[in-house]
């Protein structure tokens, strides 16, 4: 749904609502489409399901994968070193690029829901004022996450606070700073209405409004408008969410699929074995970081490695873990196994297939084995069997995700992690970090690199900006948006020139591409004067 047809048709709306039913875990959904124009509203629980829809568009808009992490120092596209791509090489970056119309679209689409169960709230019987405050905070936290991606992606923003009923299509820009304070105030309403532990999985806690608003905050802190004290209030914010969600003993046991609702984790969406109540393709993140495996003798698409190919790690990121950092085994998978015998009996089921040796193999070594092994110098380098090949993720693995045909749609069930405390971390030792104390802010990173297994200890003078990026590369790669952590520290020209060889190889990226283009179909749309293209598009 475009911002300019926003109006609400009715009927059209409530069969759209996605309901909870009452279990445990919050989106347990169920089908309202018995619902109708005249007595959805005289059901006190249609607000319920009005913010339950808010969540559910949210799980199509935050794991965008395109615009948040491709064209950065960690990620890059899965080819060979040559040719062009306008998301990660920043070549020709069209204003009718698909991603960033569903940047834009899916991200209005929750602001749409939000808006709606805001202004519909007084038309709904029945409500008690504990409902009506803890629903409206949880719509104006959905409200503010959608802004704080929009206007970072795109600057100015048109701002839209309430249901629009009719066609409208005479929209303005708002300014990036008032759309920040109204994120912030926003946030600040949520913070005073959600629960602090909500009965529920998945609803917004107290925690999560604060971590977001520390984000937030942080963010703001560089930019011309920022408040005096911004970092101050961010790492203030940050240690009040620390104090309630410890770290996990181990980054692996963090990641293990039985224990994805651990402490740490501070907000989560939530999918499910229920194909019809996931999502259009369920959780994604699974099919993040793959090649061609299924090529090599003994190797197959399966559930155990998962569907999934197009972007891949930068050769940079396979640089960054140190010998005793326990993040890279608990991110990547060096060595896949035969999961079928191969051609000939030299690879049976269970036998290496692939290894990705972190030290390279010389020649000789390589040849006295019958299994694949791939350097790291060569994984973009064909090899006659793929074009590129490197180690794959598995801290996403999830092998519910059944693989119904080669590249067919096998849709995630497990938890979307969103915010966790290691992150909380990060945000606090940057917010940190700004405010003067770097003390404090080494304090943060060793707690993080002690669970990682690192027993040397940061002093206050290796604490970086850069530090700061690499640590969160370590800690959080594929889960937090990398290109809006890039921009924030004002980093992302000279780390994707850096690091990302396919943007390196076209030096395209310029200071203009901090701000995505505005789909230009929205533009078409307008009536009236102040909707201009950002400029450089």
């Amino acid at each position: 749904m475009k911002i300019f047809n926003l109006y609400i048709k009715k009927l059209l709306l409530i069969l759209i609502i996605v309901g909870f039913s009452g279990c445990d875990d919050f989106l347990e959904e169920e089908n309202r489409s018995n619902l109708t124009d005249q007595n959805g509203f005289d059901d006190p629980e249609v607000f319920d399901q009005l913010v339950a829809n808010g969540y559910n568009r949210l799980r199509k808009a935050a794991l965008g994968f395109q615009l948040d992490q491709k064209g950065t120092d960690i990620v890059t596209r899965g080819t060979i070193i040559a040719g062009t791509d306008e998301i990660n090489d920043y070549v020709n970056f069209s204003t009718t690029n698909g991603s960033v119309s569903a940047q834009w679209t899916n991200y209005y689409n929750v602001i749409t829901s939000a808006n709606l169960a805001i202004s519909r709230v007084g038309d709904i019987p029945g409500l008690t004022e504990a409902e009506i405050s803890r629903g409206l905070g949880e719509a104006k936290f959905l409200r503010a996450f959608s802004y704080f991606n929009l206007v970072e992606h795109f600057g100015d923003v048109p701002l839209v606070l309430e249901e629009i009923t009719s066609s409208k299509t005479d929209f303005a820009r708002t300014s990036e700073s008032e759309i920040y304070a109204q994120i912030i105030e926003d946030l600040d309403e949520a913070i005073a209405s959600v629960d602090e532990d909500p009965s529920q999985y998945g609803r917004i806690s107290k925690d999560a409004a604060r971590h977001l608003k520390a984000k937030v905050l942080l963010t703001r802190g560089y930019k011309t408008f920022a408040g005096s004290n911004d970092f101050n209030e961010a790492a203030a914010l940050a240690e009040t969410v620390i104090s309630n969600h410890p770290l996990e003993s181990d980054f692996a046991t963090l990641h293990d699929i039985n224990n994805q609702r651990n402490p740490e984790v501070i907000f989560a969406l939530l999918f499910g074995a229920d194909a019809q109540l996931r999502g259009e393709s369920g959780n994604n993140r699974h099919k993040l970081f793959r090649f061609s495996y299924d090529l090599y003798p003994g190797m197959v698409r399966s559930e155990l490695y998962n569907n999934g190919e197009g972007s891949s790690p930068t050769p940079f990121f396979f640089t960054l873990f140190e010998d005793e950092d326990e993040r890279e085994e608990g991110t990547l998978r060096r060595t896949l196994f035969a999961l079928v015998d191969a051609e000939g009996g030299a690879i049976q089921v269970g036998d290496t297939a692939i290894f990705f040796p972190k030290t390279p193999w010389t020649d000789a070594q390589k040849a006295a084995v019958d299994y694949a092994v791939i350097n790291e110098s060569d994984y973009y380098i064909p090899d006659g069997i793929s074009s590129v090949h490197y180690p794959i993720f598995n801290k996403f693995d999830d092998p519910a995700a059944v693989v119904t045909t080669e590249f067919g749609n096998a849709g995630g069930i497990r938890d979307a992690i969103i915010f966790r405390s290691g992150e909380t971390r990060l945000i606090a030792a940057e917010a940190y970090l700004g405010a003067g104390d770097a003390g404090s802010a080494a304090d943060h990173l060793n707690a993080l690199r002690a669970r990682a297994g690192i027993t040397t200890d940061l002093l206050p003078t290796d604490v970086t900006i850069d530090f700061i990026l690499d640590e969160s590369a370590r800690e959080l790669a594929g889960e937090v948006s990398r290109w809006m952590d890039l921009k924030r520290t004002g980093k992302l020209i000279e780390r994707v020139l850096a690091h990302n060889p396919h943007a390196q190889l076209n030096n395209a990226i310029q200071s203009f591409h901090m701000r995505r283009p505005i789909p230009q179909s929205e533009i078409d749309l307008v009536t009236g004067d102040g909707f201009e293209q950002n400029p450089g598009y």
